[in-house]
């Protein structure tokens, strides 16, 4: 109505400017709401169609955590809705650890940046549910945080109030914990020492011998076995690798259920080596780890053909992180395993210098593999 209103206010000042008659006056604004009607329904038709091509698009299943994982479901929201991630609940830093100590609940800050990824407003919603409070007790708690600590008092569970936040936003996709379980990552070094927690894991990670969540036989959420069942692809990465990737292969339920179901495994290989948790290592040392904790080489690994400019990667050497390529012998090796390496260009330098995956045309590499896997022609 208020652009009804707007339109017939400027037709009118016009027509009477001129001299018009009121009888002929309101036979043409008759047609003035035709046409608004007519560009309306054009529109809904438009958006209608939108939502119809993102229902019938394919159905993924992303596994991990942190800012890889967000930025990657950013950037598939715009060819399906049917996209499940499932998210590591180790983290320990910051908001979420507080929130973990405090009141029990599981670590909900990579749930959150998930949540809004998906949102249809990502960026409005990013900037509401990522506000941090600046003093008092609330201070360094973001605010969505905060809304998943109060579903899960009101619902009593934690995967409840995650499903709750999921219908307010209304997302394209669904968003899940890995398990509902409060576990601990713990780790065991070549010097035999114990690391205990992602924050220890993070600093040392270059050390590891092995790696386990405790309590063992933690469960999987139920729903995870089900969208195996309906997967095109499952998605491993981007994201730190022993505290985003792995840990949800470390619920060896559904690693054995992915291993069972056969649905292909992608692997998005990182871009650099993460000071302290990677130093030092290969693309192929990275996806080792991968196979080890899967029980098996994933089907393809996503690599980054980019070249970042030396000035980027000097900032990054002295902060101790190195880019991550594969070389020819490695990718033969890799090949001899039956796993496939798909390179593209996949680079962005953000305003502030920071490397990341670019959101649309990983998802872009991500749909080609879609439809050449399940199409049955070569990558």
């Amino acid at each position: 109505m208020t652009l009804l209103f707007a339109v017939a206010l400027i037709f009118v000042g016009g027509c009477l400017a001129g001299g018009v008659t009121v009888s002929l006056l309101f036979r043409n604004s008759r047609r003035v709401r035709s046409f608004i009607s007519k560009r309306t329904n054009e529109r809904e038709a438009a958006a209608a169609a939108v939502q119809l091509r993102l229902a019938g698009g394919p159905h993924f299943v992303a596994v991990g955590g942190g800012t890889g994982l967000s930025s990657l479901l950013k950037g598939l929201k715009g060819y399906t809705r049917n996209i499940v991630a499932l998210v590591t609940v180790t983290d320990e830093g910051g908001s979420s650890g507080r929130l973990v100590r405090d009141w029990g609940m599981l670590p909900p800050g990579d749930i959150r940046n998930c949540l809004v990824a998906l949102s249809e407003n990502d960026d409005q919603l990013r900037a509401f549910m990522n506000f941090r409070f600046g003093q008092g007790d609330l201070k360094g708690h973001s605010l969505g945080n905060l809304i998943l600590l109060a579903a899960t008092e009101q619902s009593g569970d934690f995967k409840n109030a995650v499903e709750l936040v999921n219908n307010l936003l209304a997302i394209r996709g669904r968003v899940l914990p890995i398990t509902t379980e409060n576990v601990t990552l713990v780790a065991e070094t070549n010097d035999g020492a114990t690391l205990r927690g992602e924050l220890a894991v993070a600093e040392r990670g270059r050390d590891i011998r092995s790696i386990r969540l405790e309590p063992s036989g933690v469960k999987p959420v139920r729903e995870a076995f089900s969208v195996l069942h309906h997967a095109d692809l499952v998605i491993l990465g981007p994201g730190s690798l022993f505290t985003s990737v792995i840990p949800n292969l470390l619920v060896e339920d559904f690693t054995a259920a992915l291993r069972k179901s056969k649905r292909p495994v992608v692997y998005v290989a990182n871009l650099m080596t993460q000071p302290g948790e990677t130093s030092g290592m290969t693309q192929l040392n990275h996806i080792q780890w991968v196979a080890k904790a899967l029980g098996r080489y994933p089907d393809v690994v996503v690599l980054n053909e980019d070249v970042i400019p030396e000035p980027l990667r000097e900032k990054y050497r002295a902060q101790g992180a190195e880019p991550l390529s594969l070389g020819r012998q490695d990718e033969e090796f890799l090949i001899s395993r039956s796993c496939q390496v798909f390179r593209a260009s996949l680079l962005q330098i953000q305003e502030s210098g920071v490397v990341r995956h670019h959101s649309a045309r990983l998802a872009e590499a991500l749909m080609r593999i879609n439809r050449k896997l399940n199409g049955g022609y070569e990558l």
